[in-house]
């Protein structure tokens, strides 16, 4: 199976730190993996994003047009990148920063207050990890307990933060589960 993801945000939201998770813990599983970042611009305000492919088959191109989910962080990365999710995809988004109208309904939208989460946690700069846990939750792509592994590993350096990291984690994992579970009833 194949899971591709475009994780889009205003620079500074950890969009690249959690797609490099996500790409590390495939390889952890022995999967084919690309990760590929897009900077330009967006370093000075705008919407940065990153596309992560993880498949059991080589990987094809690390370029993607259609993916088959999309995390949006904030507003702008919503308005780029829904018309560009797979029918049938999952869009997660972030309702704290993204407050717009979800404009199709073949897509499995999952809603997260990422900043909640994250201020319930203390600490303001893991939204992006409960991000990263809903989309797991939602979609399988790679197990929690991997990406568990992945997040102590890289942020060694900053044992202080790593506790609250794999909470918001968890949180983001649970209420990605139930919308799954939701969808399904």
């Amino acid at each position: 199976m194949e899971h591709q993801v475009i994780i889009a945000g205003f620079g500074g939201q950890g969009v690249m730190l959690i797609a490099k998770i996500l790409a590390h813990a495939g390889m952890k599983e022995g999967k084919e993996v690309s990760w590929l970042p897009s900077y330009g611009p967006e370093m000075r305000g705008g919407t940065s994003n990153c596309t992560v492919v993880v498949s059991d088959d080589p990987v094809g191109s690390p370029l993607v047009y259609r993916p088959s989910a999309v995390i949006a962080m904030n507003e702008p990365s919503l308005a780029k990148f829904e018309p560009r999710v797979a029918p049938g995809g999952v869009l997660l988004v972030n309702t704290c920063l993204a407050r717009g109208g979800r404009s199709r309904a073949d897509l499995r939208t999952v809603a997260i207050a990422a900043n909640d989460i994250a201020a319930a946690v203390g600490n303001a700069r893991a939204a992006n990890m409960a991000a990263l846990g809903a989309y797991l939750g939602a979609t399988g792509s790679v197990s929690l307990e991997t990406v568990e592994t992945v997040i102590r590993e890289m942020l060694a350096g900053k044992p202080q933060v790593v506790e609250s990291n794999l909470e918001a984690l968890r949180r983001g994992h649970t209420l990605g589960v139930k919308a799954l579970q939701q969808e399904a009833a």
